[in-house]
């Protein structure tokens, strides 16, 4: 599961999720659609088991979509608790140095090694202003809408893989579909995070999609 902080867009209006969050998200469920479809025995296929391993896949991502949810919120949650703590700490500290040095410590090392005396001052002046409702540590209306989205995101995978069996007669073809439209969705998902790392997409897509194909593959040996 990917971190649970959001991201600040263009706009400045922060997101619910993060392109990493999302798309993690999407892969979650994706490979969970897979272990099912991939198991299906196109020579012997009836009907009746298409039936059967739809209802199983998308039966798997409800239960891990609420479970991923869950998790997320709690995450969130603690994140949000933590940040806090290190508000009261700062404010508690006996020196500036002391609020200064636990500021640094919560930072990600390469955004602490770009604050200097005077980014580090405003900072700290920013947290000891800071109002006293916005260290609520509950859920808010956001902490709910962001899990409600890692749900959706889960189960809402799973059909791109399930729609070419409902659409289509032929079992062996349908399976053949469901496939192309997987690794596709594999390669789109790389894409977009190679995007977003600032990769070659095409090689990050790549990546993605025989990684995909890999963890299926050990996913259905294992039993899953």
């Amino acid at each position: 599961m990917s971190s649970p902080a959001a991201a600040t867009g263009k706009s400045g209006k922060r997101r619910l999720l993060d392109p990493v969050d999302r798309v993690s998200e999407i892969l979650f469920g994706l490979i969970m659609a897979l272990t099912f479809t991939c198991t299906l025995s196109v020579a012997e296929a009836e009907w009746v088991d298409v039936r059967t391993m739809l209802i199983g896949a998308l039966g798997c991502n409800l239960a891990w979509g609420l479970v991923d949810a869950t998790i997320f919120l709690l995450m969130n949650l603690i994140e949000r608790a933590r940040s806090v703590k290190l508000v009261h700490a700062v404010r508690a500290a006996a020196d500036p140095a002391q609020a200064d040095q636990l500021i640094v410590e919560a930072l990600q090392p390469v955004v602490a090694a770009s604050l200097d005396a005077p980014g580090l001052e405003r900072l700290r002046g920013r947290l000891l202003a800071m109002p006293l409702d916005a260290l609520r540590t509950g859920p808010r209306r956001e902490d709910w809408l962001a899990a409600l989205g890692v749900f959706l995101l889960v189960v809402l995978s799973t059909f791109p893989v399930a729609i070419p069996f409902m659409l289509i007669e032929e079992p062996g073809t349908a399976l053949r579909v469901s496939n192309a439209v997987a690794i596709f969705m594999l390669y789109a998902c790389g894409a977009i995070l190679g995007s977003y790392a600032g990769r070659p997409r095409w090689v990050v897509g790549t990546i993605m999609a025989v990684l995909g194909i890999v963890l299926v593959a050990i996913t259905i040996a294992l039993g899953g």
